[in-house]
């Protein structure tokens, strides 16, 4: 009897194990261990009362897709920002906006949780690379259609670098393991080129006295890791 214990022991920890390298085996991509997802956050515009911004993600994996129902994308504000209008993208929920008055914001939320819009977005809601309904495959195997960008106009934020937060507690959900996402950091400025090619633009950067732009910008991205054993 204490034999077959003792087998039956060695039976149950061998499968436990077992089950545990498999889960991690999924949540890790031996294949593609610097793969991950890079979030820019750009200000292209300054607002009365803040900001405007395109968010874009690049899924620079080789390999993993992210499927349907798609990505959504969390943080919390660094002070009491709202949101008052979004394009290529919405906030799950509005939350409280029972202080204004006349203009009501997209999302009142400290922590706002913003999905993609689905295809068929009508054309003025749109921006580009947006309304994939959260769906983004992998630069290894389909760049064209790796990246996915929404628009957001930040309100109570400051109309300037120095009065401008960046946010934190960044958060990616997708289907299968998740995401760890580090801090986000200040980076150079992103050029946007227009549909024909013609005409360059670029994010607004810092600005020193009063019409001097210096090559620091106060846009910034954060990279996002599949979870790792």
């Amino acid at each position: 009897m204490g034999l077959f214990r003792f087998f039956a022991s060695t039976i149950l920890v061998l499968f436990l194990l077992s089950s545990f390298s498999f889960h991690s085996t999924d949540a890790f991509d031996p294949l593609d261990p610097n793969g991950n997802i890079t979030i820019k956050w750009d200000v292209i515009s300054w607002a009365p009362d803040g900001y405007v911004a395109v968010v874009t993600m690049y899924n620079f994996q080789q390999y993993r897709h992210i499927q349907a129902p798609g990505w959504s994308l969390g943080w919390t504000w660094a002070k009491k920002e709202v949101i008052w209008t979004m394009m290529g993208g919405q906030t799950t929920e509005q939350g409280d906006c029972s202080k204004y008055k006349g203009n009501i914001p997209h999302c009142c939320k400290k922590d706002p949780t913003v999905v993609d819009m689905l295809p068929g977005t009508p054309y003025n809601q749109q921006i580009a690379n947006c309304c994939k309904g959260g769906v983004i495959n992998s630069w290894g195997q389909d760049p064209a259609n790796a990246v996915s960008s929404f628009q957001i106009s930040v309100g109570a934020a400051g109309t300037t670098n120095k009065t401008v937060r960046v946010p934190k507690n960044f958060t990616l959900k997708a289907p299968g393991p998740g995401y760890t996402c580090g801090p986000a950091k200040i980076v150079k400025p992103t050029k946007f080129v227009s549909a024909d090619g013609r005409r360059v633009t670029q994010a607004m950067s810092k600005l020193l006295g009063s019409s001097t732009c210096s090559s620091h910008s106060y846009d910034w991205q954060l990279v996002c890791q599949s979870y790792k054993p």
